[in-house]
């Protein structure tokens, strides 16, 4: 059984969806193109023909959005990204077969409209050479799971509290930060969260040992 339809069966166990209206609509005919900024950049875990760089205009990558099912759980809700209005992202586009375009769509709506924070939208983008077409998954700014803005420390405590179903949220913003390096995209923000977290992190590991230690 090919993953996404694997993944769609855990989803369809959990608690009902939210969905929330697509913003709109795919192109009828030729290629269809997914945009990918977070996780679907590296680990997509649905069939593709192709893969390029991608530039969607007029919004942005932050880490805004409480992950509650795969990267935290209720009560302790891990942070992962989602596309907030303003400025552009660079990422991935990968391109659909069309014998896959409706099993792909199915499964990408399971995946990120699990709680409605995430809004499906048909937007073009620039890849090299040409612009497209790509489903891309907005955040809600509506809806609960929506931070807003966080201080660098209480964005530091949220992906280090994060444990899920799918792996801890360190663990998502170490893979997200490795494979912008991998596109030769340099987010300073997105880094120094980074560089913030791995330091807390071993601030909080040698505070263990120490602890371990005096208690022997």
């Amino acid at each position: 059984m090919p993953l996404y339809s694997k993944l769609s069966l855990y989803i369809e166990g959990m608690q009902p969806r939210q969905r929330n209206t697509a913003i709109g609509r795919p192109p009828g005919e030729g290629d269809f193109w997914v945009f990918a900024y977070g996780s679907l950049m590296w680990r997509p875990d649905f069939p593709s023909i192709d893969c390029q760089p991608a530039l969607l205009r007029g919004y942005h990558r932050a880490l805004r959005v409480e992950s509650i099912h795969y990267r935290g759980v209720p009560g302790l809700p891990g942070l992962v990204l989602g596309l907030d209005r303003g400025g552009s992202c660079r990422g991935r586009a990968y391109r659909v077969a069309p014998a896959e375009i409706e099993a792909v769509m199915a499964y990408l709506d399971e995946r990120e409209l699990i709680t409605g924070v995430y809004r499906r939208a048909h937007l073009p983008i620039r890849l090299p050479g040409t612009t497209v077409v790509a489903a891309a998954y907005l955040v809600n700014r509506d809806h609960d799971q929506y931070t807003g803005k966080l201080s660098l420390n209480e964005t530091v405590a949220m992906v280090l509290q994060g444990h899920g179903p799918t792996g801890s949220a360190r663990d998502y913003l170490r893979h997200t930060v490795a494979h912008l390096d991998d596109l030769g995209i340099r987010e300073g923000a997105l880094r120094r969260i980074f560089a913030a977290v791995e330091a807390e992190a071993a601030e909080r590991d040698k505070r263990d040992r120490t602890r371990d230690e005096t208690a022997r």
